[in-house]
C-alpha cells in the first residue's frame, strides 16, 4: 500500500514541476495535467479514446482538457478522413513550442539524476518493479472478467 500511495503522491509532484516549469516560462493558458495530455500526443494524431487509454490524467476530464486546448490553440482538431463520425487531435505549432519546452527540463532532470540519487541503474530497477506490478494487476483482473 505504501508503493501506491507513493506512486499517487509522485504523480501529484509531476504535476507540481509542470506546473512550475509553466510559471517559469510566463505560460498562463494552459495548466500541467493538459500539458502533460500535449506531451502524450507527441507528434501522432489520436482520438480522445486512445488519448484516455495512453495515460492517466489526474481528476481530469480528458474531452474537456482536448477542447480547451483546441480553445487556446495548443491543439488542432480535425474530422477523421475514414470515420466522419470520429475526431483526431494534433499538436499546433504552439504545442509543439510548448512539447519542446518540456522535453528540455525533461533532459536537464535526466542529466542531474545520471549524477546522483536515484541514478539511473534504481530507477531502470524502479521501473521494471513497476511494470511487474502493472502486469500482476493486469491478469489478475483480466482473471475476474473470464
Amino acid at each position: 500500500m505504501e508503493s501506491i500511495l507513493l506512486i499517487e503522491r509522485l504523480h501529484r509532484r509531476f504535476l507540481d514541476v509542470i506546473k512550475t516549469e509553466l510559471d517559469r516560462n510566463g505560460v498562463e493558458d494552459i495548466n500541467n495535467v493538459q500539458t502533460l495530455i500535449l506531451y502524450n500526443i507527441g507528434d501522432e494524431q489520436l482520438t480522445v479514446g486512445e488519448l484516455t487509454n495512453r495515460g492517466y490524467y489526474l481528476g481530469s476530464n480528458v474531452s474537456y482538457n482536448v477542447k480547451k486546448l483546441v480553445e487556446n490553440d495548443y491543439l488542432v482538431q480535425e474530422k477523421s478522413p475514414h470515420d466522419k463520425r470520429s475526431t483526431r487531435v494534433r499538436l499546433s505549432e504552439k504545442g509543439l513550442k510548448l512539447c519542446e519546452s518540456i522535453e528540455a527540463l525533461y533532459d536537464r532532470h535526466s542529466s542531474e539524476l545520471a549524477e546522483g540519487e536515484p541514478n539511473e541503474d534504481a530507477l531502470a530497477d524502479t521501473n521494471e518493479t513497476l511494470h511487474a506490478l502493472e502486469r500482476y494487476w493486469t491478469t489478475y483482473i483480466n482473471k475476474m472478467f473470464r
